[in-house]
């Protein structure tokens, strides 16, 4: 069958971080009992697509590995489908996010960067007909991890406030989004002009460049840019607020964590890591009932994959990059 996948690793400071990145043929994937086999008609796009090919989170013994977390399809039966990332151990009950041996799919089972992939038949969720497969394929990576940062971590609720660090990245325009319709007031910060303008466009009340002091304290920030923004997250939040962390794109190493201020005004650090197969299913029904949709910044079909790959890579999206089959 048709794959995209890795074959080798690239040093992370190599001229071509796509140097592993092959576009060819696999075999076709054969589904233990108690899994599905699930066909793929859209994928989309994550950095941790990109940290595959440097070795991040994927095991040279591993390789070749078909790329891809995210995907929507048909199953066996011909319904159509989304795919739950999250592959938690068989004996693990509750929450997937929190099972010590859990993986995505990519990592220890091949990815959905094919015409087909399998997966254990909890991991499939229904797709409502109002979503097309590429706004579908966007949703369990990205979209889930917006959707359990704001809602089941953030525990946030009409009327609270809410700074989104970084606007333009898959998970910051859903957060942007999901904010939005979840009604809380929603600011975000940019570097960019242009991505500042388009955070507008898809759901904010405000925006502002990146470190900028704002007019309000919020009640949440939610943080997947580390140690570039950290500062201005913290100082940003009123007493008692929190951080809602789920990614350190510019690093984790922190020139100041400010611990003075985060117990004097007793803020909240809280992680979040992806999301549960049953908040994927809350998540498309919210869809579903709101009318709002994924940003898509471009859709490819899947053999013209390296140059996905490459604008992640050199960072010039809005909004998530979906494969096509």
């Amino acid at each position: 069958m048709f794959a995209v996948y890795a074959d080798s690793f690239a040093p992370r400071d190599a001229a071509d971080p796509l140097a592993g990145l092959v576009v060819g043929e696999r075999p076709d994937p054969v589904a233990p009992d108690g899994w599905a086999t699930v066909t793929v008609k859209a994928a989309s796009l994550n950095h941790h697509d990109l940290w595959s090919l440097q070795g991040v989170g994927l095991r040279a013994e591993a390789l070749p590995m078909i790329l891809g977390c995210d995907a929507a399809g048909y199953d066996e039966d011909g319904n159509e489908v989304v795919v739950h990332a999250v592959i938690s151990d068989p004996a693990w009950r509750g929450d997937e996010t929190l099972d010590p041996k859990r993986s995505l799919l990519s990592e220890r089972h091949q990815g959905t960067f094919a015409d087909k992939v399998v997966v254990p038949r909890g991991n499939v969720v229904p797709k409502p007909a109002s979503l097309s497969f590429e706004e579908a394929a966007c949703l369990p990576t990205a979209w889930l991890t917006a959707y359990r940062m704001l809602f089941t971590r953030g525990g946030l609720k009409a009327g609270d406030t809410v700074l989104v660090q970084g606007a333009g990245g898959g998970v910051a325009t859903a957060l942007i989004t999901l904010a939005r319709a979840g009604g809380l007031r929603v600011l975000a910060t940019s570097r960019g002009e242009a991505k500042r303008a388009r955070a507008l466009e898809i759901g904010a009340h405000e925006v502002f460049e990146s470190g900028a002091r704002l007019p309000v304290k919020v009640d949440a920030v939610m943080e997947t840019v580390g140690r570039a923004t950290w500062s201005h997250s913290v100082r940003s939040l009123r007493p008692g607020g929190k951080i809602v962390i789920s990614g350190t794109t510019s690093g984790p190493a922190l020139d100041d964590a400010e611990l003075t201020r985060i117990f004097f005004l007793q803020l909240q650090v809280i992680g979040s890591t992806m999301g549960t197969s049953s908040e994927l299913a809350s998540l498309v029904t919210m869809l579903e009932a709101t009318g709002a949709r994924p940003l898509i910044d471009r859709t490819l079909p899947m053999d013209q994959a390296r140059d996905g790959f490459a604008a992640m890579a050199g960072g010039d999206i809005f909004g998530k990059v979906v494969l096509t089959r």
